[in-house]
């Protein structure tokens, strides 16, 4: 073999996703569970958006961010949940290769995308908290549109080349994924097994590692500085208004990268055979659920928005 990524024919035309192997009993347990969070988050992701578009009084930079955001929401959950709630109810648990490779690119994509609106937010704290006399003339409706714009183009070119390298694999013959979503892992793993492909795995790697540091670096280091100036107001009213600000946003933060680390930067996340698929669980199917209940909880304006729209008094 002298290509790792040569145009070859196929031999595998599906996968199988083997889910969380149990009793059909304990399947269709687990299906009532996921298929109830699944319609929860389309719910509160829902009631998230519609306040923003209905209230005026959240058509700001902040509100529109995370109008946007709870949207990346709903297509994440869109991208995986379904398919997984089919394999519960199905004997076969079969995806085909066009369906599982789309699958993968959304999934990646709507992930980078993620990581963008999370660090485009943190940029929003920083010259609400750090530079509030700026922020008006910086953080305008045209500027943050251009944000949005970005974060999405962007988010779906970055993964672009990753996902055309894993269409150019030879997948020779076995096709079995320990995992309900067709992830970049076990692919190449499957894929090695036919042929090394160490170019792809490190452009990969590389790639991944390079987004998930890059974004997390920063954010980390605005909200260093968020924090630092949380400090330094005078009053403890103040203090404790700009903190609640922006811990609905940190709690957003540790919630996917603590996740999204444990399942593709940590050294160990390899080693422990099945354990990837809870991992990728938590922030791609726990984290949207819970966004709704954080930002809401944590913010007045948010919860007497989002209780017009749900028609309480």
């Amino acid at each position: 073999m002298t290509s790792e990524t040569r145009n070859s024919s196929h031999t595998v035309s599906e996968f199988i996703l083997l889910g969380f192997p149990c009793r059909w009993e304990i399947q269709l347990f687990l299906f009532s569970i996921f298929f109830k969070t699944y319609i929860l988050t389309l719910l509160g992701n829902m009631a998230i958006v519609c306040a923003v578009r209905w209230n005026p009084r959240l058509h700001t930079p902040m509100y529109i961010l995370l109008a946007n955001f709870s949207f990346l929401e709903i297509c994440y959950v869109n991208s995986d949940v379904p398919n997984m709630l089919a394999n519960f109810l199905s004997q076969n648990k079969t995806i085909s290769f066009a369906r599982c490779l789309l699958q993968l690119y959304f999934f990646f994509s709507l992930g980078t995308t993620e990581c963008l609106f999370l660090s485009t937010m943190a940029y929003d704290q920083f010259l609400a908290i750090c530079r509030p006399l700026d922020y008006p003339t910086i953080m305008t409706t045209k500027f943050c549109s251009s944000l949005v714009v970005f974060c999405w183009v962007y988010g779906f070119l970055w993964f672009l080349i990753p996902g055309i390298l894993v269409t150019q694999l030879p997948f020779c013959g076995p096709n079995v994924i320990d995992d309900f979503l067709c992830d970049l892992g076990p692919l190449l793993a499957l894929a090695s097994a036919c042929v090394p492909i160490p170019g792809t795995v490190l452009i990969c790697g590389t790639m991944g590692s390079l987004l998930i540091f890059a974004t997390f670096f920063y954010i980390t280091g605005s909200y260093t500085l968020v924090l630092r100036a949380v400090i330094q107001v005078p009053s403890v009213a103040g203090r404790k208004k700009a903190f609640s600000t922006c811990s609905s946003h940190l709690a957003i933060v540790f919630l996917f990268y603590g996740s999204v680390m444990m399942t593709y930067v940590s050294p160990g996340s390899g080693q422990v055979e099945g354990m990837q698929k809870f991992t990728t669980l938590f922030y791609s199917v726990l984290t949207p659920f819970f966004n709704p209940m954080i930002y809401s909880l944590r913010n007045k304006e948010m919860k007497d928005a989002l209780k017009k729209v749900l028609g309480a008094s």
